[in-house]
């Protein structure tokens, strides 16, 4: 007798879980409505500006007559071929004033990360006192401080310090005031803080048992700082240079306050283009302009550091 058997119909699979699927999917987006905000506000604020300053690049005309898109580009080449000596200062004085800003925040930086111990918030604080008042009130206070005939003036006449700067052109025989030197000491004070953070930050995180195996393997101090803690800190000294050189190639306000006329930054010019001469082509050109030279600067020195772990 001949049977047939059946054949298994293969399993039905369960219906799947819905409420639980979507509740998977909303979590995979909630980081891109984190970002929503962020990515918003680089758009409308950031973006957007530089479109239009780019637009305004190419324009001809004047505020009279309005301004029109003609792609104008021989704008670029005209202000920078009258500007150049302005570009030249700003880089210096920013390239000077970050220079030392890291030979005075790395030790400063060192201190409260190793150092510091109990003392460490308190110097923390004491660092970013400063911000606590207008960027436009310290700057002032140095025009108190470099006064002429007043007490720092006096010392660095004491030690004869001015005969060397006057020998540069840094300074004007007693005179600080109305100087490069000026100009310089404003930003080096007003941006160092923005160096000091980022070096404690990476020193801070080198681990104290490398410093304990340098010591047991004889290292002396200068062995141990140039082989271990220096090398491990470069995030931070080239997060700390960029930040302070950026803002500071770009800044007007030290220039205008503590310098003269011979002493004016491209960021005096920009801001004089677009509030005093009303020449927006101009203005927008010269801030693409340094913004390309800096650009440039930073990615070279990046690739030079050997390191993109900026903290």
């Amino acid at each position: 007798m001949s049977t047939t058997l059946a054949k298994e119909a293969p399993p039905t699979p369960p219906a799947p879980d819905l409420p639980v699927r979507k509740a998977a999917t909303r979590k995979r987006l909630v980081p891109y409505w984190l970002l929503l905000p962020g990515i918003v506000w680089l758009l409308v604020f950031f973006a957007l500006p530089m479109v239009y300053q780019a637009s305004t690049s190419v324009q001809t005309g004047s505020l009279e007559k309005g301004f029109e898109v003609t792609w104008h580009f021989r704008t670029y080449w005209d202000a920078f071929q009258e500007y150049w000596p302005q570009f030249v200062r700003s880089l210096l004085y920013a390239g000077t004033a970050t220079l030392l800003c890291l030979l005075l925040g790395y030790p400063l930086a060192y201190l409260i990360a190793f150092k510091a111990g109990r003392w460490r918030n308190l110097l923390l604080v004491l660092v970013i006192a400063p911000f606590f008042t207008s960027f436009l009130i310290r700057t002032l206070a140095w025009k108190t401080i470099l006064a002429d005939g007043g007490p720092v003036v006096d010392v660095l006449n004491t030690l004869h310090v001015l005969d060397v700067t006057s020998w540069l052109g840094w300074t004007e025989g007693d005179r600080v005031l109305a100087t490069p030197m000026a100009v310089v000491c404003g930003l080096t004070y007003n941006f160092l803080p923005f160096m000091i953070l980022p070096l404690y930050t990476s020193l801070e995180r080198i681990d104290g048992r490398l410093h304990e195996a340098a010591r047991d393997l004889y290292a002396s101090p200068v062995t141990t700082f140039r082989k271990v803690t220096f090398p491990l800190s470069m995030p931070g000294v080239v997060s700390g240079t960029l930040l302070t050189f950026i803002p500071a190639s770009g800044d007007y306000v030290n220039a205008e306050l503590l310098g003269s006329t011979d002493t004016k930054m491209v960021g005096n010019v920009i801001q004089s283009q677009f509030l005093r001469v009303l020449d927006y082509p101009t203005a927008a050109a010269l801030s693409f302009i340094l913004m390309a030279i800096v650009l440039a600067m930073v990615t070279v020195y990046i690739r030079r550091a050997g390191t993109e772990d900026l903290v």
